[in-house]
């Protein structure tokens, strides 16, 4: 393998827990909920799907349906779809839905799992080129900074930045192209079946790994410095 291109979150990193990103952004702007009613809220959020990079809807509502589908080709529709979400959880001030949204683009927001340096640093100590391919509303290169793990990355090819999405073949196209690479000769790490095994209609090979807590994934990555000796 020449390249390999990684999925950002659920892969690389992982964003805060729901209760933890309720906290936050509540402190950030001078709130405070009864403990009771902040855990009633964290579970509401979770289950209706609001942290980006966290659980998946329950259920999308109708209205939110067409929103959601599209919802990585742009910043403003990203915004749209997880604030529309979180709308649905009474909270005690309106401006708290974009005050949730803005913190979950908080590095702060965001750990890299316990492999992800290790695995890294490996790839570019071998030469071999890395992108970071993800179905994202924002500019995540802040967060790679902030954890000291740019210096491993070559290329970012974000969705919103082309408005195009996983699995559509393109975006992996874009980023196999940025490093110069062969896409047959490129291998995605993902952690969706559905998105990120669009790659496999370039010819690249994909390995998945599972979407958890970083504290239960310690070594999940470490198969990809095999799989591209």
């Amino acid at each position: 393998m020449a390249a390999v291109l990684f999925d950002f979150s659920g892969t690389l990193f992982r964003v805060e827990t729901t209760e933890s990103w309720l906290r936050a952004a509540l402190a950030e702007t001078g709130h405070s909920l009864p403990e009771p009613e902040l855990t009633r809220a964290a579970r509401a959020l979770e289950a209706a799907g609001a942290l980006p990079g966290g659980a998946n809807p329950l259920a999308v509502p109708a209205d939110l349906a067409d929103l959601w589908a599209v919802r990585d080709q742009s910043a403003e529709l990203h915004r749209a779809a997880y604030t529309g979400l979180s709308r649905r959880v009474p909270l005690p001030d309106p401006g708290l839905y974009d005050a949730l949204y803005d913190r979950h683009m908080s590095p702060a927001a965001w750990t890299p799992y316990p492999d992800a340096a290790r695995v890294l640093r490996t790839l570019r100590e071998r030469g071999v080129g890395v992108a970071v391919v993800s179905n994202i509303g924002w500019d995540l290169r802040p967060v790679f900074s902030a954890h000291g793990l740019d210096p491993y990355v070559d290329a970012y090819v974000l969705s919103y930045e082309h408005g195009v999405q996983k699995p559509d073949p393109r975006l992996f196209s874009v980023a196999c192209e940025a490093l110069g690479t062969d896409p047959r000769q490129a291998l995605m790490v993902g952690d969706s079946r559905p998105a990120d095994g669009g790659a496999t209609a370039l010819g690249c090979r994909v390995h998945f790994v599972d979407h958890l807590p970083v504290t239960h994934r310690p070594d999940a990555l470490l198969p990809v410095l095999d799989l591209v000796d």
